[in-house]
């Protein structure tokens, strides 16, 4: 009787070992790579961080103590949380947006694509192609061409911005332009040779200037003295030398403008019924308003918003996918419903769209928020040299200070425990709600 159940138990017994032993084998390669790639750096990570870096004695917390007493560390922790507050919420808005309103236009398919594309796209060539994009230089910056372009259209710039008095002339800086460095009299015409405007910008109704006519009332001519090839003498009108059209001209007595004027196609202007006394002949600053430039982007003060923009860019269509896919799921019955109780796009949205799929949108922002906290390429490539301590946050300050010159590892370790504990509460977070979802 006991060989009768000995034997029973002993091909039950080598069935479990067979299948203990295959189990091994299938999992043993992948436990191996994580014990290699995983838990030995996180280990060693741990050690590094509660060493010095030069010595190897262990110095406990102070490489923490460090940590937290640089003002780049503050910073960067500072910049992570802006990037949490704003970059997930932003985008998980932005791709509710685009999917409920993807469903409503024809070549749907298309249009997703195209918004899908960018995640297609490495982030260090999408960090080149924004730092085009957010390029000073209206001729080079896209953003910037698009701004000045609207500016101008409603508030185009002066025609002699960069214009400047010959030197030697009487005309000296004030108020924004220029005028005579003394009172002059209405019997004495007023000269007021200018330099600095390129000939491409000289106006079309432009005609060869001439000294103003005689009379009583103050008068004067504003013209461009130069002549093309060399020759000519400063401050007198040449032959080839044009007038000034459309110059706004002052005239000035106890510091209040009592007159204005305006020059014609040859430079001249005159004011009526100044014929006594004397003034300040000016010419206004509104002729020299410098045309609009753009924006600097990438500043000190604009880089963090700026890089913040080209991430929503990248992963807005990530969060457009999924609550796509969300949406996809929604019982139709119950938007119907909706409608034929009257209620309209927005109370449709807003009361039965959005709480049936909050779950999705959950995951997209506990998913981005989890991708923030370890942002990197990104400001790596973008941000200049000048800005990238105003970008800065956790993980690239992590790489400068292992990697950028300094090499303190034990400095760096800290910052990579520091960055691990940020992203776990959020890393837990998902496990449980899968968990959850499981059951």
């Amino acid at each position: 009787m006991r060989r009768f159940f000995s034997a029973g138990r002993a091909p039950g017994r080598r069935w479990r070992n067979e299948r203990r032993l295959v189990a091994a084998l299938f999992l043993g390669p992948a436990a191996l790579t994580v014990l290699v790639l995983v838990a030995y750096p996180m280990a060693h990570t741990l050690w590094l961080s509660l060493h010095d870096t030069n010595t190897g004695a262990f110095v406990g917390l102070a490489n923490y103590g460090r940590m937290f007493g640089t003002e780049e560390t503050r910073r960067a922790i500072l910049n992570n949380i802006v990037w949490v507050v704003v970059a997930p919420t932003v985008v998980t808005v932005l791709g509710l947006m685009l999917a409920v309103l993807t469903q409503r236009v024809r070549w749907s398919t298309a249009l997703k694509t195209i918004l899908f594309m960018p995640m297609a796209i490495s982030f260090l060539a999408v960090g080149v192609t924004f730092r085009l994009v957010y390029d000073e230089d209206p001729q080079r910056g896209a953003l910037n061409a698009a701004l000045v372009a609207v500016h101008d259209a409603f508030s185009p710039p002066s025609r002699y911005y960069g214009v400047a008095p010959r030197d030697g002339t009487g005309l000296v800086p004030a108020e924004g332009g220029y005028q005579t460095a003394d009172p002059v009299p209405p019997t004495e015409p007023v000269a007021m040779p200018v330099v600095g405007l390129p000939r491409d910008r000289i106006p079309s109704e432009a005609v060869p200037a001439s000294p103003p006519e005689a009379g009583i009332e103050l008068r004067g001519v504003v013209w461009l003295d130069f002549t093309r090839g060399g020759g000519g003498e400063a401050g007198e009108i040449d032959a080839t030398e044009v007038g000034l059209p459309g110059m706004r001209v002052e005239a000035v007595r106890d510091g209040r403008v009592v007159a204005t004027a305006t020059t014609d196609a040859s430079g001249r202007f005159v004011f009526p019924g100044l014929t006594e006394g004397d003034y300040i002949v000016r010419l206004a600053a509104t002729n020299f308003t410098e045309p609009f430039r753009g924006v600097t982007w990438l500043g000190p003060r604009l880089v963090t918003p700026a890089v913040i923009g080209a991430y929503i860019w990248i992963w807005a269509g990530f969060a457009m996918i999924l609550i796509q896919a969300g949406l996809a799921g929604l019982p139709r019955d119950v938007l119907e419903a909706a409608r034929a109780d009257g209620a309209t796009d927005w109370q449709i949205l807003r009361r039965v769209t959005v709480p049936l799929v909050w779950p999705i949108l959950v995951v997209v922002l506990v998913t981005l928020s989890i991708n923030v906290l370890k942002i990197f390429d990104l400001l790596y490539v973008l941000p200049p040299d000048s800005s990238q301590d105003e970008a800065n946050v956790v993980a690239l300050e992590m790489y400068r200070v292992s990697f950028g010159g300094g090499l303190d590892y034990g400095l760096g370790s800290a910052l990579a425990v520091l960055l691990f504990l940020l992203v776990l509460p959020a890393m837990l977070f998902t496990i449980r709600r899968r968990r959850r979802e499981r059951l």
